[in-house]
């Protein structure tokens, strides 16, 4: 079958994506792995000895620029409906996180540990209708928020990918709600035309 003039200029744009190729040298699993990075230098969201929970983790970009950094008196806890490889220092637990028994297994790999940082790199399989891939991506947000506010330890911080549309300013409206700070990051290798921005909240009041 050929391919759509639209999914080739996506590959094209993709295969001499600057930071893919930069991904494939330095070993990282994903091109997102720049994201956090830059992001992480602004806000400081995790350091050593950090527990962070990771969700919507594979392939493990974000999940793997975070555990060298927490090192071994810190924690990974990451989970993604999706399987993982495994990475050290890193807890990995397969599943939907809203359903009981994933929570459960997460809750459980915590160990009673207060989580510093939660981060989520989610994005729903979009469908190419932009409507309902609009209100996927707020839903899983939002479940992205709910998680937060159920695990995070007073003082801690937020970082989710929001895609900028219908219910994006009720969104930010309501991370407000929960946190002293509120920031809207848009990363050097998140692509100008993408309406992905990076919410950062700092200062979780529990």
């Amino acid at each position: 079958m050929a391919r759509s003039k639209t999914s080739k200029k996506w590959l094209d744009e993709h295969v001499n994506d600057p930071y893919v190729k930069k991904a494939q040298m330095d070993g990282y699993r994903s091109r997102a792995s720049y994201k956090l990075i830059e992001i992480n230098e602004k806000d400081k969201l995790y350091r050593p000895g950090s527990v962070v929970m990771d969700l919507g983790s594979a392939p493990g970009g974000w999940s793997q620029i975070v555990a060298p950094v927490v090192g071994e008196s810190g924690r990974v806890i990451a989970s993604d409906i999706l399987p993982m490889d495994s990475i050290i220092g890193v807890t990995f637990i397969q599943g939907d996180f809203t359903e009981e028994a994933v929570y459960d297994q997460i809750l459980q790999a915590l160990d009673g540990s207060p989580v510093d940082t939660v981060i989520s790199d989610m994005a729903p399989n979009l469908s190419g209708v932009k409507s309902t891939d609009q209100y996927t991506s707020m839903y899983l947000v939002e479940l992205a928020l709910d998680m937060a506010r159920n695990v995070l330890k007073p003082g801690g911080s937020f970082c989710a990918k929001v895609f900028q549309g219908v219910g994006y300013d009720e969104y930010v409206k309501d991370v407000q709600r929960s946190f002293d700070k509120v920031i809207v990051r848009k990363p050097a290798a998140s692509r100008p035309r993408s309406r992905e921005v990076y919410l950062v909240g700092k200062g979780f009041r529990a």
